[in-house]
């Protein structure tokens, strides 16, 4: 549509056991289709090492458009566990310096909120937990743009709630960030993590908060085989979601 916005929106990508038939499958069709943006909400990487964040990078610098990257569970290092506990987020943080573009664009913002942290009091580590510190630097940015009327888009790597509320929430802090967000004037959630795609509105005090997740481009499938959702984003800031799913042979 004339006017509008197209953004790819990818997750857990998992170098190191990608598909690489997906991944391929995903770079023709940014090829071809030539999106705005691409938006990767985490798990670039299975085990944060240094040649998966290599390869990582190499890919997404070939994509040859701009690329949004935040950090998932499985981007912090692994086997050496003095650097998970004094900088997490180095080998993250090395690969955005060479590919990371902020956008804001004529219909739209993102805004990054970390969910990830360097260990937790509950065990696996695996799931989300919003911190204070990382949803105030998150509602500072909303606040800077109160009174825009373009789409208020917030990229993590974690779903901060589930699809239905009486189920157990497993990120840590995901119910109070929902309302704050909502509050503050986002108005879409994209997250990844669980591997399978979704698409659904939470109400919080009368606001409406869209949570849209992607699947996953690597071995690891659960119930849905490689994915990812293209979105477009319209002059008068409606949005449509589409969820692409492979349908090409799965990688063993």
């Amino acid at each position: 549509m004339t006017g509008s916005t197209t953004l790819f929106h990818v997750s857990d990508i998992h170098f190191g056991i990608e598909d690489q038939r997906a991944h391929a499958w995903f770079a023709a069709a940014v090829a071809q289709e030539r999106p705005d943006a691409v938006i990767c909400t985490g798990d670039l990487t299975q085990r944060a090492k240094h040649s998966e964040y290599a390869a990582a990078t190499r890919w997404l610098k070939e994509l040859g458009v701009p690329v949004f990257v935040e950090p998932g569970n499985h981007d912090l290092p692994y086997y050496n566990l003095a650097e998970r506990f004094l900088t997490p987020f180095r080998r993250f943080e090395t690969l955005a310096a060479s590919v990371h573009c902020d956008l804001h664009m004529p219909q739209l913002i993102v805004i990054p909120l970390r969910t990830t942290v360097r260990a937790q009091r509950r065990f696996p580590w695996s799931d989300g937990v919003i911190t204070q510190r990382a949803l105030s630097a998150c509602l500072t940015e909303l606040e800077r743009h109160q009174g825009d009327r373009r789409l208020k888009i917030i990229a993590c790597h974690h779903p901060l709630v589930t699809r239905d509320p009486a189920r157990p929430n497993p990120t840590i802090g995901g119910d109070e960030a929902v309302l704050a967000l909502a509050r503050a004037g986002a108005q879409v959630v994209l997250s990844g993590h669980v591997h399978d795609p979704f698409d659904f509105t939470r109400e919080a005090e009368g606001r409406s908060l869209r949570m849209i997740g992607t699947g996953t481009l690597s071995r690891r499938l659960r119930s849905t085989r490689p994915s990812y959702t293209a979105l477009e984003v319209t002059q008068a800031g409606g949005l449509t979601a589409w969820h692409r799913v492979f349908e090409g042979e799965i990688a063993a």
